[in-house]
Formats: structure tokens, C-alpha cells, sequence
């Protein structure tokens, strides 16, 4: 019989099953701790003067508990709804909050609604968020619905448009010349104040440094002022520009080197925005012809004649004056070591082969200047972005938004029906509208934008688009929840601190580092070589774990903690269901390898039945739990997922490799092997 040498016999499954989980486990804690992948990283780049990157840096996401923040609970009055749309006109309520809090700029909010009885409730958690006030006043407004038409553009500011502005810019400069006379009573302090009250965003985590200025560059304005006081000195009152008004501080000078120089370059097929067909053999070729007849009087013709440089049969290959930062580094490197006058040899880069003619080099002085800088407004920033007019048509003119499927093209579409009011008043929108575009929206987004095809009577339309029908149904949601009143109530708010938080999540990694040791301990302990292994898989499963929850990304909560700490227990309690019974195995006298399998495969029914009741009770929980609950339960059920999958799988390659160690036959001692009790007695 021929033998199939194409299968991959056990012990190369096993390796390769190893060497997964090694790959695995190494990711994963590299990503649960980016400083270990980094820190060798940034030694070798130091070392070798390159720069790889940094491992995927995703923090783990804080609930309300661990970084503190604002609980707020809403009760919503549906008794004027229908008992049937009561539950769609809650989460048409949710999906607005949702939206205004993510307008807000809170990471990670959580909106869940609820209902116990005939009370129907929405839960607000904000995370580390600073002003509560206005969160309440943004999330407490009533859902705005509107439809608007475009109109003329508006060029010029109203009077109480040019008074806001007006005031507005007054503010901003008083604000500047009060720091002015703060940082020029107390120089040293500039660095200080620009961290906090800079409005440059890009600069003032640097004090306020711009960094070094030079005639024609950016920022060159700045060089008038700075110029008339000495190092170290603070411009003596406002410079205004464009952007704001700068309170200016002249820093340190120094010469920078600059040339001037022209080129011409010859590409090959697959360098950077390269067109050219050219193999690098043929390309490579004709420099090197260029550079045997190129001299200074001829290198603009040559340019012109051969440069695959877009647009150098015009600019004859010209460059301007450039300084070190600007061009590539081999680039750089060859044009700033050459000569005046002269022309370089064949100089690869990523673009293809160039030779450079050095027509000049200067020394350029250069300022370093450090600002405070407070924004003013202009008329752009005011005149409307948005050129979309009220038509006073709104939510309360809608009666009902319904999905349905258009039988001719089979896609959905949202149909609106409008109140007697209503139904005129889009009558006439839609009148004067014919081929333009009335906007629906809603919290002031835009949320459709049809086209008006002809003019719509009756008081009933449809939204057609290229949206599916979950997307279809999110409108119709979004659209009934702005129209139906649902007025939500601030029943109940709760501040909690992020010390309280950390301080029982340090008290509780502690507690569970600890039990982690003492488990460990106990299992190798009490059943050797076995429980070391077990000591290791239970290691790669809680990074994998940890992994995970970076990874969806989970919530972390102190009750999500506490689901997490009991997943490891049960992670444990697996293990040492199968080492029980590979005891009996050994006990019956069977060989290490049997043994370890029959353990595997009469321990599994065990593992499997208890894990899915506890899989069973997470599903519950969650289902019906609140967000605490819900926490645990998310936790717990990922926990016991893998908790299968580490004593299954991890616990048991790591058995496969060591028996096939030819000394773990021989060391008993390693297995705490049983004797067999039935050849005893039978002697």
C-alpha cells in the first residue's frame, strides 16, 4: 500500500500548532503592552540611526466607574404615543442622544433605554467629562426636526452679525494685551503661559515656539517685530494678522545653509510616480551617457531634451533655493557635499536617477520666535456654511413615518405623511422647488437631501436613495422620533470620581495578581510538570483575554474586571478537571501519550456542560441586566469562550510536545503517576 506523504504527521500538527500559539501570545503582549515591542525599537533606531515604527497603540476603554464622570437618568412622558410605538419612539430618542453626546465630544458614551412598568427610562454615562451643565442642556433639548430649501448665498453680514463680530474681536484683543502685560512683568513665565492659553494648538505644548523663521518662509512676518528686540526679549505690544492677535517672543539666532541647484532625472519602471516603461538597466544607461557630455553651459538643454520630470522641458530641471529637509536624503546628501559650479555623479532615489548641477549656496539667517497666539474672527467665519433656508415646515407638521419597498425597483424608500398644516405648507415648499433641493433635518444634520421632482399635494411624500432598508428604517426612526412628543425628563444625576475608581481597580488588580500566584503555586505544586503547563496557557489566555477587550473594543468597568477575575478561575478549574483525570489514566497503567488523550476526551463533556450553563446565565444577564450587569456578564462570557479554547487547545499542545520527550516516560515523579490498584490486588 503507498504510503500519503502529502499529510502532515502528528508531531508536525503539534509544532505547528505551537508556534501559532507562541506567534499569538507574543502579539497579544505586545499589543496588551505596546512598551515591550517599543522600547527595543527605539534602542535599535538609536543605535542604527533608523526609524521603524512603534507597535499599535490602542488604550483600554475606562467606563464610568474607573475614569469618572457624570450618570445621568432621563424618564420619558409616551403618554401621549400609541402603546405600540412607544418602544421605536424610545430609541428615536436614544439615537438623538447618542448623536448630541457624540457632537459633544464624550469617548465612548453609553445611551441605553429601559422600562420597568409603565415608566420608560433613558441612561445617560459620561465618561470623563468636565462641564455636566451643558451636557444636560444639550441632551435635555427637545429632538428638532426641520426642512429647509436652499437659498441665495449670504455675502455680506447683518448689523447684529458685524456687532457680534466686532465684540467679539475686542474681547480676543484685550484678552491678548492682558497676557502681554503679564509675560512682559515676568519673562521667564512665557513658556507657562503659553501652554495655557496659546490658542495655536499646534504649539503651544512647546511654549509657544514656532521654531526657526527666515525671509520668505512661513511665518516671515513675524521677523519686522522680533527684529527690533534682543534675544530673549518679549515684542513690545500686539502684532495682528491674519489669524489672531500674537503676543511675540524673539528666541535664539543661528545661519542656515541653502542652494541652489537644478537636475535631471531619468525614471524606470517601478519607481515613485514614475509613467515611464524604462527598465532600470536602460535608465541607469542613459545617465551615465548624459553625464559623460553634460557640462554647466549645456545641462539646461539636456534637461529640457531628456528629464522624465513632469513639466522639465519648461523649468529646465530648476529646483530654487531649497535647505536640508526639503529634498530627499540621498538627494540632500550628494548636493550639499558638492561643490559650486559642479555637476554630481549618478544619484539613485526612490524617484529614479538623477545628475545635479550646484548653480550657488548661501548662509541664511534665521530667527526662532515663540507665540502667543488668541484667535480673532473674520466674515468667513461667520457667514453661514450651510446655504440652506428655514421654511418654518418642522417635526410638529409631521404625522408619520413609515418604511416601504418600491415594487418597481424593489429598494426601500421612507414615506412621510404631514398634518393639515402640514400638508399645505409642503405643498407649497415643494411648489417652488421643482428640481432643487429640499433638506430634512434633524438636531441640525442633515439627514436627507432629496431632489423635489414635481410638486407634491396631498400631504404625503417619499424619500428615495441609495440606503438599504436597516438604513431606511434608522431614518424613518430618526424622523418619527423628531416629530412624535416625547418629552424626556432629568430624573436623577450622579457624579462619581476617577480616584474612587482607580482606587478599588488597584486594590483589585492586586487582589487578583495575588490569587493568580497562589493558584499558580498550588498547581505546580500539586500536579508538577502538568500544572506548570497549565501555568502557562492560563498566562497566554489572560493576554489573549486582555487582548480582546482592547480589541472590540470592551468596556472596562470594575464589575467587568470582576467577570474577567472569575473567567480565570474558571479557566483553572478546567485544567484541573483533566488532570484529575489523567491521573486515573496513569493510575489504569496506561502509557504517558494514551493516557493524556483519553484525559482530554473524558474530561471534555465535563468542561463543555459546565461552561455553556455559565455561557447560558452571561446571555441572561446581559439580555436583561443593567449596564453593571451587563458589564460582568460581557466579561465573563468572553472569559469562558476562551477559557475552553486555552485548556483545549493551549493545555493541550503543550501535553503533545512534552510527551514526545523521551524522559517524561522514564520521570514519573513529573506526572505524580498512580499505581494501579486493580494489579495489586489481583497479586
Amino acid at each position: 500500500m503507498a504510503r500519503n506523504t502529502g499529510a502532515l504527521s502528528p508531531r508536525m500538527r503539534v509544532r505547528i500548532y505551537l508556534i501559532l500559539i507562541v506567534i499569538v501570545a507574543i502579539l497579544g503582549g505586545f499589543f496588551v503592552y505596546p512598551p515591550l515591542f517599543d522600547k527595543p525599537i527605539d534602542f535599535i533606531n538609536a543605535k542604527l540611526g533608523i526609524k521603524l515604527g512603534h507597535f499599535w497603540n490602542r488604550p483600554f476603554t475606562e467606563g464610568l466607574d474607573l475614569q469618572g464622570g457624570s450618570q445621568l437618568i432621563y424618564e420619558a412622558d409616551v403618554s401621549k404615543v400609541p402603546a405600540g410605538d412607544r418602544n421605536d419612539s424610545l430609541a428615536g430618542v436614544r439615537d438623538v442622544i447618542e448623536r448630541r453626546v457624540n457632537a459633544f465630544g464624550v469617548a465612548e458614551p453609553l445611551v441605553q433605554t429601559t422600562k420597568s412598568g409603565d415608566k420608560y427610562r433613558v441612561v445617560v454615562e459620561l465618561a470623563g467629562i468636565k462641564d455636566v451643565n451643558q451636557a444636560i442642556q444639550m441632551i435635555g433639548e427637545t429632538p428638532l426636526l426641520e426642512f429647509k430649501e436652499q437659498a441665495a448665498p449670504q455675502t455680506t453680514l447683518t448689523a447684529v452679525q458685524k456687532a457680534d463680530l466686532e465684540k467679539f474681536n475686542a474681547d480676543a484683543k484685550k484678552k491678548a494685551q492682558d497676557i502681554l502685560s503679564q509675560v512682559l512683568k515676568a519673562p521667564a513665565t512665557f513658556s507657562d503661559v503659553a501652554r495655557q492659553k496659546s490658542e495655536d494648538t499646534a504649539t503651544s505644548s512647546a511654549g509657544g515656539d514656532l521654531g526657526f523663521i527666515k525671509d520668505g518662509g512661513t511665518h516671515s512676518e513675524f521677523l519686522t517685530p522680533v527684529k527690533q528686540v534682543g534675544v530673549g526679549e518679549i515684542y513690545y505690544k500686539i502684532f495682528e494678522n491674519s489669524e489672531g492677535y500674537n503676543v511675540l517672543k524673539r528666541g535664539e539666532n543661528k545661519s542656515e545653509t541653502e542652494v541652489k541647484a537644478a537636475h535631471v532625472l531619468i525614471c524606470f519602471k517601478g519607481a515613485t510616480s514614475c509613467t515611464s516603461d524604462l527598465s532600470k538597466e536602460d535608465a541607469l544607461k542613459k545617465i551615465q551617457d548624459l553625464k559623460a557630455q553634460a557640462t554647466p553651459q549645456n545641462f539646461a538643454s539636456l534637461v529640457k531634451a531628456n528629464s522624465t520630470e513632469p513639466g522639465a522641458d519648461q523649468s529646465a530641471g530648476e529646483l530654487g533655493w531649497f535647505s536640508k529637509g526639503m529634498m530627499v536624503k540621498a538627494f540632500e546628501d550628494v548636493v550639499f557635499a558638492q561643490k559650486v559650479g559642479t555637476i554630481s555623479d549618478v544619484v539613485e532615489t526612490e524617484f529614479g536617477y538623477h545628475l545635479i548641477y550646484k548653480e550657488a549656496e548661501r548662509q541664511t539667517p534665521t530667527y526662532q520666535v515663540f507665540r502667543i497666539l488668541i484667535k480673532k474672527e473674520t466674515e468667513s467665519d461667520i457667514l453661514p456654511k450651510d446655504q440652506f433656508a428655514y421654511t418654518g415646515l418642522t417635526g410638529k407638521d409631521l404625522k408619520k413615518a413609515a418604511v416601504q419597498i418600491n415594487p418597481e425597483t424593489n429598494e426601500p424608500e421612507v414615506t412621510l405623511e404631514f398634518t393639515d398644516a402640514g400638508a399645505k405648507l409642503f405643498s407649497e415648499i415643494t411648489g417652488r422647488n421643482v428640481g432643487k433641493i429640499v433638506a430634512i433635518y434633524l438636531d441640525g444634520q442633515a439627514i436627507s437631501t432629496p431632489t423635489v421632482n414635481s410638486q407634491i399635494t396631498g400631504g404625503k411624500a417619499v424619500i428615495s436613495g441609495k440606503f438599504n432598508l436597516d438604513e431606511a428604517k434608522i431614518l424613518a426612526r430618526r424622523l418619527n422620533a423628531g416629530a412624535l412628543p416625547v418629552p424626556i425628563n432629568l430624573v436623577s444625576q450622579s457624579t462619581v470620581g476617577a480616584s474612587l475608581g482607580q482606587q478599588f481597580v488597584g486594590k483589585g488588580l492586586n487582589a487578583a495578581l495575588l490569587a493568580f500566584l497562589l493558584i499558580a503555586l498550588f498547581m505546580i505544586f500539586y500536579y508538577r510538570l502538568p500544572g506548570l503547563l497549565s501555568v502557562v496557557a492560563l498566562i497566554i489566555y489572560t493576554i489573549i483575554n486582555l487582548a480582546i477587550y482592547k480589541l472590540v473594543p470592551v468596556t472596562m468597568t470594575l464589575s467587568g474586571i470582576a467577570g474577567f477575575v472569575l473567567s480565570v478561575g474558571m479557566a483553572v478549574d478546567a485544567n484541573v478537571l483533566i488532570f484529575e483525570r489523567l491521573k486515573e489514566e496513569l493510575g489504569q497503567g496506561k502509557p504517558l501519550a494514551s493516557a493524556t488523550e483519553e484525559a482530554f476526551r473524558r474530561a471534555w463533556p465535563s468542561i463543555r456542560d459546565g461552561n455553556y450553563t455559565t455561557l447560558l446565565s452571561c446571555f441572561f444577564l446581559y439580555w436583561f441586566g443593567t449596564s453593571i450587569i451587563k458589564g460582568f456578564a460581557l466579561t465573563l462570557f468572553i472569559g469562558v469562550i476562551l477559557s475552553m479554547l486555552s485548556a483545549i487547545t493551549i493545555t493541550k499542545t503543550f501535553m503533545r510536545t512534552v510527551n514526545g520527550w523521551g524522559f517524561t516516560n522514564r520521570l514519573n515523579w513529573l506526572f505524580l503517576r498512580q499505581k494501579n490498584k486493580n494489579l495489586e490486588q489481583r497479586t
